[in-house]
């Protein structure tokens, strides 16, 4: 991995999307808006390889999928959802409805609503990113989601991968399609003869779907829009080398333009990761990918001091930020910027895309500066009432009079003054 300096890593800009995809995206979009389903078979056939007709999955291969998944996979998954859902659920008690008297007579509040349908975006391809459907699925089950809508590419077979469907039937989905790219948003975006459109779209994709969620937002809503996976790690000479390397590995085998970095202050330790580095890459099968993305993303950061190393990661607003440092906790008080943070050297980053309960589905390339992962709130409107009674409209009237006044609009003005006489 190439070392660079705080300075250098300063002026270092988070990877951009690559450019030439946006104009390919726009006319799937519009192709699907005015055909429909003729145009996702045929963009299907064109991008996948197979025909889908119907799109649908039926609901007895998603009940058959359980028995024809590994029993410890399916243990697995259940046992990934329930902690998923136990977090979920503590999420969802700190949103409610309330109403407060903000003047005597004058009562504002708020409630919380969940989604009426939403569609889950789960990646497919060589490895079908299983986790993601629970990372979706669940916290919008937990808001109270009234349809929970998934699509997914289809295998070489045309088919969907059972691990996919025994994940949706474990999370109550029977609402399947056989979709993916940019086609499957534009689907859940604007709807078809046989699929109605979603209210919301959340989940990972590639560089197409990503594009295409941006293309759609405004008409629906989105989570967010994700890039290639990053993780920060930010050690001093207290922490593991082995337990390093092996993360920058993890993160490094995702993809090609996956973000692996490590920022210490100790050059000893640089020294120790980037050897345990070279010992582990020949135990994963995964060596070439992870290899080129440490290549040409990767890097090690030797900064002066701990402190510096802590502002250079909370600048960079990473979508994992792993502290492996003395005192991790009181540090991390004056970190903001990150989609998850891990504490402690026992805190893999690999577990929080699974097993702990937390959400994996982040922002990316700086997004966590201004929101953060996925999770019930995504899924949940939060929508204001007002009830004035006739005292509290002299108490507030006069106000809204003057400033509806201030700034020309009469006939704001009006609607005050006749209730106010």
């Amino acid at each position: 991995m190439k070392r660079l300096t705080a300075g250098e890593f300063r002026r270092i800009v988070p990877g951009a999307a690559p450019s030439g995809i946006s104009e390919a995206v726009r006319d799937i979009i519009a192709r699907v808006r005015a055909d429909g389903d003729a145009a996702v078979r045929e963009c299907t056939r064109r991008f996948d390889g197979v025909d889908i007709d119907p799109p649908a999955v039926d609901p007895d291969e998603i009940a058959r999928a359980r028995e024809r998944v590994e029993p410890g996979l399916l243990e697995a998954l259940a046992e990934a959802a329930a902690r998923i859902e136990r977090f979920a659920r503590a999420q969802k008690a700190s949103f409610r409805d309330f109403e407060i008297e903000i003047e005597p007579g004058v009562f504002a509040g708020q409630a919380v609503i969940p989604l009426a349908r939403a569609g889950i975006y789960v990646p497919g391809g060589r490895y079908p990113l299983v986790s993601s459907l629970l990372m979706g699925a669940v916290p919008a089950r937990v808001a109270g989601v009234r349809d929970i809508v998934v699509c997914t590419p289809p295998g070489e077979s045309g088919r969907v991968a059972d691990a996919i469907l025994a994940a949706a039937g474990l999370c109550g989905i029977g609402e399947i399609y056989r979709i993916g790219g940019a086609q499957a948003v534009a689907v859940m975006a604007y709807g078809t003869e046989s699929i109605p459109r979603v209210d919301k779209i959340a989940g990972p994709g590639n560089d197409y779907v990503t594009a295409a969620k941006l293309a759609v937002s405004g008409d629906v809503g989105i989570d967010f829009a994700a890039g290639p996976t990053e993780l920060v790690i930010v050690a001093d000479d207290t922490a593991n080398p082995v337990f390093i390397a092996a993360d920058l590995i993890a993160q490094a085998e995702h993809d090609v333009r996956a973000t692996a970095i490590l920022i210490t202050d100790s050059a000893g330790l640089a020294d120790r990761v980037d050897e345990e580095i070279e010992a582990l890459l020949g135990r994963v099968g995964t060596a070439g990918v992870a290899r080129a993305a440490l290549d040409a993303w990767g890097a090690i950061v030797v900064a002066s001091s701990i402190s510096e190393a802590v502002g250079l990661a909370d600048a960079r607003a990473p979508e994992h930020l792993e502290l492996f440092v003395e005192n991790a906790q009181t540090i991390a008080r004056n970190i903001r910027n990150y989609g998850s943070l891990f504490l402690g050297g026992s805190a893999a980053e690999a577990l929080g895309d699974y097993s702990s309960g937390l959400n994996h589905v982040l922002p990316t390339r700086g997004a966590a500066r201004f929101t953060g992962g996925l999770g019930v709130k995504d899924f949940l409107k939060i929508q204001t009432t007002l009830r004035v009674e006739k005292g509290g409209l002299q108490i507030i009237g006069p106000a809204a009079l003057t400033l509806a006044r201030a700034e020309g609009l009469m006939g704001h003005a009006l609607s005050v003054e006749v209730r106010t006489k």
